[in-house]
């Protein structure tokens, strides 16, 4: 798949299919893009699952966080990762390990690599998009993805 376009039927039904998100990269701060994020999606009925290594143990928006995604208990619809290009790497393979359907990369985050890899695991991938951004774009007022 090319991942400089996307369509707006493929984010929608990335979002649609998506219930449980592990958010990679989660922060208790609540200027960092991760937490209003995170927020915003709780807002919209998604159960979002930190994970930090950095906070295990904390609580950030009434949820505690976990060191990896290996221990959450629950299936993982989408991981959404707030880490550099680089380090999203690792983080897609856990995903693939642990049988996640899809994997978003923040703004700013795209790994080719990684993407293919997923790919060829069958998950669904986004690169350099929010969604807090394709949400609103995306669905009506009242709908969410």
């Amino acid at each position: 798949m090319q991942h400089n376009v996307y369509s707006d039927a493929y984010l929608k039904e990335v979002l649609k299919g998506s219930r449980i998100i592990a958010l990679v990269g989660a922060s208790n701060r609540t200027h960092r893009a991760s937490y209003s994020v995170m927020s915003y999606m709780q807002s919209l009925g998604y159960h979002v699952i930190p994970v930090n290594p950095q906070h295990v143990g904390q609580v950030i928006l009434g949820e505690t966080v976990v060191e990896r995604l290996v221990d959450i208990d629950s299936q993982i619809d989408m991981v959404d990762i707030f880490r550099n290009s680089e380090a999203a790497g690792l983080v897609v393979d856990d995903a693939i390990a642990v049988g996640a359907k899809s994997v978003w990369m923040q703004i700013g985050v795209r790994n080719d690599p990684a993407a293919k890899r997923a790919e060829a695991a069958g998950l669904k991938v986004v690169m350099d998009r929010c969604p807090k951004i394709e949400i609103p774009r995306l669905f009506s007022q009242g709908e969410k993805g």
